[in-house]
């Protein structure tokens, strides 16, 4: 079960207790082998949406390295995240295509909607906005995603239509 505070005006998620069974499964499907960090931390991070300092401690450890080596590689990657994120990230593609096309415009419509800004995460914790280069998709921009799923030859409009799908699950 997690609980949200706030502190200062950042999130910060309390994971009670952590879940030492999956932690477990996830280093054993890895070998407890440190060579395997990486996929650990995606697991990890495909669970909790970020890489919680609780869980990192357990990974220590269990993997017996330091927690530099762990934040080095947590750091480097843009796909994890060291602050609790959004159920849902929307990527917002500002490479050429999409921004010749109103990608800017349609990013200003969404932190407008959702009440923050790039690289920041609702209250609520349903939404994180970011944005990216490119998403490969440059016949279809602007785009964006949400969570895998990648939405094309959007507007500003059309982009709020798909983030109130989203905000009307529960």
């Amino acid at each position: 079960m997690e609980r949200i505070t706030a502190i200062k005006g950042e999130l910060q998620v309390k994971i009670e207790p952590i879940d030492t069974v999956y932690l477990d499964k996830v280093l054993e499907q890895n070998m407890q082998d440190p060579e395997n960090l990486i996929m650990i931390l995606q697991d990890v991070s495909a669970k909790y949406n970020y890489l919680p300092r609780e869980v990192l401690n357990y990974v220590v450890e269990r993997l017996n390295v330091s927690m530099s080596l762990i934040y080095s590689a947590a750091t480097f990657y843009k796909a994890f995240s060291l602050k609790p994120r959004g159920k849902y990230i929307i990527n917002v593609c500002l490479g050429t295509a999409c921004h010749v096309r109103g990608a800017e415009k349609i990013k200003e419509s969404l932190e407008e909607r959702l009440n923050i800004h790039e690289g920041e995460t609702t209250e609520n914790l349903k939404f994180t906005l970011e944005t990216v280069r490119c998403l490969g998709c440059c016949a279809l921009g602007p785009v964006i995603t949400v969570n895998e799923t990648s939405y094309g030859g959007l507007d500003r409009g059309k982009a709020l239509k798909i983030i109130e799908k989203y905000e009307d699950e529960a």
